[in-house]
């Protein structure tokens, strides 16, 4: 990871809510300082049912306005937003590859720059970067850091 950054905890999802939370996490980390999304982690938990994917795609209205007046959790309502939409895209990866864990090893055979190009085209909020902690995070392989955009 970059220097002057502290790093986060690498961890292999579970299961699909797992990928789902650190999809998340990967999304609010952008343009934030790591240490206040870890602090208020245990609120995001929370305010997304653990990230349940099923309970998260389908969030509506009323969970948007929950979220937002939710002093807990960075209240961007784009990033809620994406977070809603990234649990319908998960959902809709598993059921067609039997699992999102499944869908990424669809994706073996692809360089790199493809992986992140499929996987920001994809998702919402998900840049080049975002894709980059994702990976890295969930224990996919990564280019090293320095690398990763070229």
């Amino acid at each position: 990871m970059q220097a002057g950054h502290e790093i986060p905890q690498q961890a292999k999802p579970q299961n699909d809510d797992g990928y789902l939370e650190e999809m998340t996490r990967a999304v609010f980390q952008a343009g934030f300082s790591w240490s206040v999304i870890r602090d208020k982690w245990p609120n995001f938990q929370q305010a997304f049912h653990g990230f349940s994917v099923d309970r998260v795609a389908d969030y509506n209205d009323d969970d948007l306005e929950r979220l937002l007046s939710d002093s807990g959790i960075v209240r961007n309502g784009r990033k809620v937003v994406a977070t809603m939409v990234n649990a319908r895209t998960i959902q809709g990866l598993a059921q067609e590859h039997g699992s999102f864990h499944d869908y990424l090893r669809s994706l073996d055979g692809l360089t790199y720059d493809q992986k992140r190009k499929a996987l920001t085209r994809q998702f919402s909020h998900l840049g080049p970067t975002g894709v980059f902690v994702f990976l890295w995070r969930v224990d996919e392989p990564v280019p090293e850091w320095e690398e990763r955009n070229r």
